[in-house]
């Protein structure tokens, strides 16, 4: 477990990393083709610092806005608040907030940067399909992508991909309409280049995003068993959510990746075409990996 948070820390600063590589080399192009790429690169500079921090420290604010989650009190949801806060003290973290969505499809989320500052978001739906125990599966999944810092990672892939994408439409654009005032050979090559790397940046940044998706869920379902001690409970939840099959009516693929189904389309199957593009593993493999789970 600490080497799976050890790990997390990491991949943070490796995907920073890599997300200021790409935003730099789109200010590089971008200034060239304009005749300044000091200027390029600097302004590049500016957009990935700002969108970092913002990314880092306001992204679990744009994650939950983006679904609709709105916070709730023990007062309020005493039962849920209560499940959260046996549960967190049970894995050693600080409560997190407890935020719903008005959703019939049966979901959750987690986000934030660290334990300190995460929060828990689960649908309606879920609440009114689930059992006690088939609840509190969920709620430990979630809480362990808390634990192990996987929020941190999910919650600037948020912001993060989607600064790319917009950039890289941006630079397609320019460089789309000033295509006319540059005619020598010099030009035709960086126009090329720059063209090139718009269209692969955003594929680029959404294949991380699904790397870092896919692998953190089975580590989550494990964790989640071992917290409950009662994998049966996850397993059983996850089944109901396949069964049910309802998209989220405010699913959004910049944060597709934070819930524990796919918010499109909940039960991915083995398919080898949806496995690609999904940013979660098939929902049986995820059901039997847990019922092998002994504690």
């Amino acid at each position: 477990m600490y080497s799976q948070i050890t790990a997390n820390k990491r991949k943070t600063w490796a995907l920073i990393f890599l997300f200021t590589v790409v935003i730099l080399a789109l200010g590089w192009i971008f200034g060239q083709w304009y005749g300044d790429a000091q200027l390029g690169i600097v302004l590049a500079v500016i957009v990935a610092t700002v969108m970092t921090l913002f990314s880092y420290y306001q992204g679990d604010r744009v994650a939950l806005g983006v679904a609709g989650a709105k916070e709730v009190n023990k007062q309020q949801a005493p039962e849920l608040y209560r499940m959260v806060e046996t549960l967190a003290i049970t894995a050693g973290i600080p409560t997190p907030r407890v935020y719903l969505m008005e959703d019939p499809s049966a979901n959750a989320f987690a986000t934030g940067r660290d334990p300190k500052h995460a929060s828990v978001a689960v649908t309606t739906g879920l609440l009114t399909l689930m059992d006690k125990s088939e609840l509190e599966g969920v709620l430990a999944h979630e809480l362990s992508h808390v634990k192990n810092y996987d929020i941190r990672v999910m919650t600037l892939v948020v912001v993060l991909v989607g600064i790319v994408i917009l950039l890289s439409d941006w630079m397609l654009r320019s460089l789309w309409f000033r295509g006319g005032d540059r005619d020598n050979k010099a030009a035709g090559v960086l126009l090329l280049i720059g063209l090139v790397l718009a269209i692969l940046s955003p594929i680029f940044a959404e294949l991380i995003k699904l790397a870092v998706s896919r692998s953190r869920e089975y580590l989550a379902d494990a964790s989640g068993a071992l917290l409950t001690r009662y994998p049966e409970g996850l397993a059983r939840a996850l089944q109901k959510i396949a069964t049910h099959d309802q998209p989220m009516k405010r699913a959004n693929h910049a944060t597709a990746h934070l819930f524990l189904a796919n918010p499109f389309d909940p039960h991915v199957t083995k398919k080898k075409f949806e496995r690609l593009f999904s940013t979660h593993p098939p929902i049986e493999e995820r059901i039997a990996r847990l019922r092998t789970i002994s504690v």
